[in-house]
């Protein structure tokens, strides 16, 4: 069942095959990741990273290949939504943006002055005005209040999200700084972890962090050099020339190449 959704989208498996991991692209490119519970009754969906669970339609004849088709248009409906997520997250301040979900439709933003505004995106509209709640010091946060609520009628669904919310504000936003729009790749996509183990059959690799990053941008998803090497080499269409493997990055299966002497002792 496996081969029906094809190997290449399968992420990691149970040794038993108790639980599989696939990656599903939507159409923008971003990359998902759909866990598979099998028990003794068949497979059960537990929870994505997605707002809200669709209903799974399954009898005695379904198969693996029926479920991702299912996860793939259930994506299809939630485009808009994570778009507008995707504009706040790559502009904004989000607080605690590690924590950040493409399940959760509220942000928590970043406003000066030791001030925050947590908006809450309507899933079905996200083009329209979200919810707002403003916290911080009173004085500001009673300002912002008021030109909010006497700017809410210029809100406009054709214009973009955040200029929107900057015309509402009656203010410019601070912008994500650049050394931290990468804080979200520091897990690797194999292992989860974000550093190596420590022991010495590792050498010098011994607690070493990520240290490759898949150079799609749609993708970005991070590895050590260690597991990306022993994944590839386990996978048939994996070509080697002189120290350097090549082959697709398991996550959007763009093109990767990783040489192997970095990984030595």
């Amino acid at each position: 069942m496996i081969e029906e959704v094809g190997w290449d989208h399968l992420v990691r498996a149970g040794g038993d095959l108790s639980f599989l991991i696939f990656r599903v692209l939507d159409k923008k490119g971003r990359v998902h990741v759909m866990e598979i519970q099998l028990d003794k009754a068949y497979p059960r969906v537990p929870p994505m990273d997605v707002p809200y669970i669709f209903n799974l339609k399954w009898s005695m004849n379904s198969r693996l290949k029926n479920l991702v088709q299912q996860f793939e248009k259930h994506l299809e409906k939630l485009q808009g939504f994570w778009s507008t997520l995707d504009e706040i997250d790559r502009s904004l301040q989000i607080v605690d943006s590690k924590q950040a979900s493409r399940a959760i439709p509220s942000r928590q933003i970043h406003v000066g002055n030791d001030c925050f505004i947590i908006l809450f995106i309507d899933i079905n509209d996200p083009r329209s005005l979200p919810e707002c709640r403003f916290m911080g010091l009173g004085n500001t946060v009673n300002s912002l209040r008021k030109t909010w609520k006497r700017n809410v009628d210029k809100w406009e669904r054709d214009k973009a999200f955040l200029e929107n919310l900057e015309c509402l504000l009656n203010t410019q936003l601070p912008r994500l700084a650049d050394e931290e729009t990468n804080n979200h790749l520091d897990e690797c996509g194999i292992c989860y972890a974000q550093y190596l183990p420590i022991g010495d059959e590792l050498g010098p690799q011994t607690g070493s962090a990520t240290d490759y990053t898949c150079e799609n941008n749609s993708c970005s998803k991070a590895f050590h050099s260690m597991c990306l090497v022993d994944w590839l080499r386990s996978i048939t269409t994996t070509r080697q020339s002189f120290n350097v493997l090549f082959g697709n990055c398991p996550y959007c299966s763009e093109p990767i190449a990783v040489k192997i002497n970095a990984t030595k002792n």
